[in-house]
Formats: C-alpha cells, structure tokens, sequence
C-alpha cells in the first residue's frame, strides 16, 4: 500500500513538473485558445432602423448625414448621425438588388448588381430624373461595389465575383462621367499573386478577394476595398498595389456591405443584420 501511494505521489509530481514546464512556455495559452489581434479601433457604432437591416451601400454627404440604400428597395435613405435617425426618404425606383452607391452634386448613381448603373439627376426634389446605362457587367459579375473618384470625375466600381475579361485578376473599371460610358480598360488590376494575398489564395484567384464596396481615401488617393464574405479591408495605393489587407472581427462586422469616408478622412462601414441590428461603424486602423 505504502509502495502505491509513493508510485502515485511520484506520479503526481511528474506530471505537475510537466504542466508546469509547459506553461512557462510563452505559446501555450495561445495554442489553447488561439485570439488574434484585430488591428483596428472601433470609434461609434449607430444601429439603422429596421428599414435598412439589409443597408447594402453608404456614401458620406457632409453635415453628419449619410446617404444610404439597401437591397430590395429603390429608396435613397438619408440617415442623420447627430439624431440618430432617418432624416429623409428619396424613392426612385421599384424594387431590385440595388447594391451600392455614390453622390456626384444633385446626381446620385445606383449600381444594381447586375452591372446596371442608375442615374438619378436632381435626386433631392420632386421633379427627379431616371436614367439607365447599360454595361459590360451581368450577374456572374455580381456587382456590389461604387465609389466617385472627384480627382478623375469617374465613378469606379469591381466585380465581387469573376472580372468580365481576366480569369487570374480582378479589374477596377471606370464610368466616365463626361462622356458617360464605361471604360472597358481597368484603371488598375488587382494581381491575387501578390504575398500580401497569400493567406487568402483560393484555387478560382477570383474568390481570393470578395469586394462588397469601395471607397477612396480623401487624404493618400489609397483605394479602400472591402470583403463581407470574410470581413476585412484591402488597401491598394492609386497606381493599384498592394499596400495593406485588415482582418476585421465578425463579432464587429457581421455583414459589412459599405464603406466611405467623410472629408476628414474618417472611415465607415455599414453591416447588414445578421444576428443584431444592421449598423453603421466609425473606426480607425492601425498606422
């Protein structure tokens, strides 16, 4: 008995010892429950009135109002940060999958996920005007994306899923707002090769990165892409390099649909609901 009891004291000392020389290791809780660092501060959240739950596109307007539309209804919704509420309803069209969409003076453009772009001239008042343009896109694009480059006067915009002409690449296209007609040269090409991408590679590169919207950064030029699939933010340099990929939280972003900045540079992104309320978020990355 006495043998016994040793042989488990001995035993207990042994595999105390061991527990012990493991977690001096400086991996050890972090192999057990992995946390990885999300390299960015959320700033102020606003959770959007059940009318936007499926808010799929923002566009910054100035004075705390943000243009904003979800996806099933051809409204414009002015949503008021300062009140936190929807200042104004602008309808334009009957329902559609409209995805995106960006302010150039009294125009707002709507980009619908097949590839169509909506203009609507005067948008504020009731004597509106609709026009339609037709493009290179279609479905299989999956167009959710639209930002206006003021540098350039153009409207850019990239397919979610397949590129309408590149199989390796994914394009960010141009609709030339003097002309008004697409541009069927990328302004740049996004190469998924890049060791920035090697994390995210998948065997179809088009899958590799998802955007859901695009915005411009008022103060670098950088072009700001975001994924909602697997939430994070591309930032690629004017000229289209690789500069920076941001993994975002799914606890923050549970659905990020849209991304804009305001004039200060501050950036923002909307999130459909999933399991909360659909929302707006002010937050900044890390330099």
């Amino acid at each position: 008995m006495k043998i016994a009891k040793i042989l488990i004291l001995v035993g207990g000392l042994i595999i105390s010892g061991l527990f012990i020389s493991l977690i001096a290791e400086p991996n050890f809780y972090s192999q057990i429950e992995p946390k990885e660092k999300y390299h960015y501060t959320t700033i102020k959240t606003w959770d959007v009135p059940g009318v936007l739950e499926e808010i799929s596109g923002i566009f910054w307007l100035g004075d705390q109002k943000m243009a904003t539309i979800q996806d099933e209804d051809g409204v414009i919704f002015i949503y008021d940060l300062k009140a936190k509420k929807i200042s104004e309803e602008i309808p334009f069209d009957k329902g559609g999958d409209y995805e995106a969409l960006a302010i150039v003076d009294d125009v707002a453009y709507v980009m619908r996920s097949d590839g169509k772009l909506i203009e609507i001239s005067n948008y504020m008042n009731e004597d509106r005007e609709l026009k339609v343009y037709d493009s290179f896109f279609d479905e299989e694009n999956d167009m959710e994306s639209l930002t206006y480059d003021k540098k350039h006067h153009r409207l850019l915009m990239i397919a979610k899923d397949e590129d309408p002409n590149f199989k390796k690449t994914k394009g960010i296209y141009a609709f030339d707002l003097k002309s008004k007609k697409f541009l069927s040269k990328p302004v740049v090409s996004i190469d998924f090769k890049d060791d920035g991408f090697k994390d995210y590679r998948h065997k179809d590169a088009y899958k590799t990165f998802r955007p859901s919207d695009m915005a411009i950064d008022p103060k670098s030029g950088d072009y700001y892409l975001l994924e909602g699939v697997d939430p994070k933010v591309l930032i690629l340099n004017s000229q289209g390099d690789f500069k920076s990929i941001y993994k975002l939280d799914n606890d923050d972003f549970e659905q990020p649909e849209g991304i804009t900045f305001d004039n200060y540079g501050e950036l923002y992104i909307s999130n459909e609901a999933v399991n909360h309320s659909a929302n707006i978020i002010q937050l900044r990355l890390d330099k």
